[in-house]
């Protein structure tokens, strides 16, 4: 399974039926029973974890900085 942050058509289609029906008061439980939601929920869940590793990342370089910016100073 390839993971992208851009969606395909089937995935557009997926949200618009879940929001589209929620905006018209129906319920989650018929929202979510197109069948391609599994697919959708699999690929936000990996997606959110990419953004949550690339912050951690992100944030690891930054905190050592002022550590070796002490060292140098001493």
């Amino acid at each position: 399974m390839r993971i992208s942050n851009s969606f395909s058509e089937g995935e557009i289609q997926v949200m618009d039926f879940i929001v589209q029906t929620l905006l018209r008061g129906g319920s989650p439980t018929m929202a979510v029973r197109n069948k391609d939601f599994a697919s959708l929920c699999r690929k936000i869940q990996t997606m959110k974890s990419r953004v949550n590793e690339k912050q951690i990342a992100d944030d690891l370089p930054a905190a050592a900085k002022p550590a070796e910016a002490m060292q140098q100073a001493v």
